[in-house]
């Protein structure tokens, strides 16, 4: 009996840890830290994607997916505008 019921208090603040972990690492996902963020230019051809951080969060940044992760950028950096600039321009090839 004790075995048991120790193993549900276990399985209890497993699941109840797991969750909270969860909304905590959710939260953080799309925030970046003061020192998270990259200060070298990217090459455009490592950039996979890129979205816009939260307005609650701390710092502004973008969100640059690399193939390997992602990346925190100061959006006032001059690269990243011309980089960003570029995406918004419509491809000149299509008719």
């Amino acid at each position: 009996m004790k075995i048991s019921l120790a193993l549900l208090i276990l399985l209890l603040a497993a699941a109840w840890t797991g969750s909270q972990g969860m909304s905590f690492r959710r939260s953080r996902a799309n925030c970046c830290s003061k020192g998270m963020f990259s200060h070298r230019k990217i090459p455009e051809f490592r950039i996979r994607g890129y979205l816009q951080t939260a307005p609650t969060c701390t710092h502004r940044a973008v969100l640059v997916k690399l193939p390997k992760g992602m990346v925190c950028v100061d959006p006032e950096e001059k690269w990243l505008q011309e980089y960003l600039r570029k995406q918004k321009e419509p491809n000149s090839t299509t008719t």
